[in-house]
């Protein structure tokens, strides 16, 4: 059944996207989809009409329901023979209120998942975030990985657009053997949409409490012979910034001005999970980046907490669970991690799950005392102790994959705990029933 459903929902989608004609904005990547995919929804969204994926429909099945604009029904038949209905209407007859823009991520969990998306859209303008290790023990080696990610820019239609990160050398290699013209972005001095003078401003302080502002980041964006300053509230880290260029790039090359786009970058919703600062107990600020984690964004999570600065007593505490899905570079890469916290601007780190027992290897073996280092087996007994330890200004970074259920660590965390089902990820039954 389920196969059958998956086949029609693709048919059905396909010819959807030949009957109503829309713009096709296609988004892949290791890190950084789906910031990308709301930013360029948001800094568009006034000048286009434009639908995009909800939650984390970015796969076989979750493409093609936003394709149809809708949600899926779970295990109702009913449920899905009124979206094959709806279906079915879409591709039959040109509707003048379907949306003239498609924002689609297109996750690769293993090979060939981008050309199966890619045969019920293809996109005009493909965008490609940034690169690292994940799903390796579907993909075997690191070179297969880019090259599934990589293939979505040669299902670009013709007279399309590829749009890359300058500052991600597999995807600049990738970006280097496509035929399509392409629009880069980045901090680098190369790239055609450019971030300069990149201030953080973190609130020095003893307590933290909900409401506040914790954060202001402040960035001009060079666009050609356009030049804007753009200013972000509670928004951490180089993500944020890649993802405004991205926008920018992708409303340039459909025919937006800098100018235009500026004014709605308020508008650029936080993820749940996505280095999100959420107000924790006693006064300590907590640094929910608990959605997923690869190395690459494990070590961008890290250089925000440096940049925060503790007073008197208050620690910086990094709370790291496993990454899955690395395959043969599992133990190494933990390992490095590990290392990494070490070079400094960590006072406490604690570790959950097994595999990071090797990011406590590695921190040691760097010189970082054991006294420093905690370990749990999972996220709730890490939560139950952290509890009973965190203080005043302490504050704390949590990370790791969705295995590991790191947003539990913060839900023991947060000072408004009521709010977990608002500002948390994986609050919905289906999650909550497999605990």
């Amino acid at each position: 059944m389920k196969t059958l459903i998956q086949k029609y929902l693709k048919n059905q989608a396909k010819k959807i996207v030949a009957r109503q004609q829309p713009k096709i904005v296609a988004i892949t990547g290791s890190v950084g989809k789906t910031s990308t995919r709301n930013a360029i929804a948001a800094l568009l969204g006034t000048h286009f009409a434009v639908r995009t994926n909800i939650k984390n429909y970015n796969n076989e099945f979750g493409v093609p329901l936003t394709i149809i604009g809708a949600t899926s029904p779970g295990r109702s038949v009913f449920g899905w023979l009124k979206i094959m209905v709806h279906a079915w209407k879409l591709a039959s007859k040109r509707q003048i209120d379907y949306p003239n823009l498609l924002v689609l991520e297109y996750g690769a969990d293993k090979p060939g998942d981008i050309k199966y998306l890619c045969e019920i859209a293809k996109p005009d303008i493909a965008v490609l975030t940034a690169i690292s290790p994940v799903h390796l023990a579907n993909f075997g080696t690191m070179e297969k990985l880019i090259e599934e990610k990589g293939s979505l820019l040669r299902f670009v239609k013709e007279g399309g657009m590829i749009v890359v990160n300058v500052d991600d050398a597999p995807v600049m290699e990738l970006a280097a053997r496509a035929h399509t013209p392409a629009k880069s972005f980045g901090i680098s001095a190369s790239a055609d949409v450019r971030a300069m003078d990149v201030h953080l401003e973190t609130r020095e302080d003893f307590s933290f409490e909900p409401g506040e502002v914790f954060s202001t980041l402040t960035f001009d964006v060079e666009a050609g012979e356009e030049k804007e300053t753009v200013i972000m509230t509670n928004r951490l880290g180089r993500g944020p910034i890649a993802s405004v260029l991205a926008a920018v790039a992708v409303g340039q090359s459909l025919g937006l001005h800098l100018s235009e786009m500026k004014h709605l970058v308020e508008k650029i919703s936080g993820e749940p999970g996505r280095m999100h600062p959420i107000a924790g107990i006693k006064g300590s600020l907590l640094l929910d980046d608990s959605y997923n984690a690869a190395p690459a964004s494990m070590l961008a999570a890290l250089d925000v907490l440096k940049q925060f600065r503790v007073v008197e007593s208050a620690r910086r505490i990094a709370v790291l669970g496993g990454m899955a899905e690395l395959g043969p570079l599992t133990q190494d890469e933990h390992r490095m991690l590990g290392l990494r916290v070490a070079e400094g601007g960590v006072d406490l780190l604690v570790c959950v799950g097994e595999p990071a027992q090797d990011i406590r290897t590695g921190a040691i073996e760097a010189g970082m005392s054991e006294d420093h280092i905690q370990f749990f087996p999972n996220a709730k007994e890490a939560g139950r102790w952290l509890d009973r330890e965190v203080r005043k200004g302490d504050i704390v970074l949590t990370k790791g994959s969705q295995s590991t259920r790191m947003e539990w660590v913060v839900k023991d965390l947060m000072a408004e705990p009521l709010q977990a089902s608002q500002l948390l990820v994986r609050q919905d039954p289906k999650w909550l029933e497999t605990l």
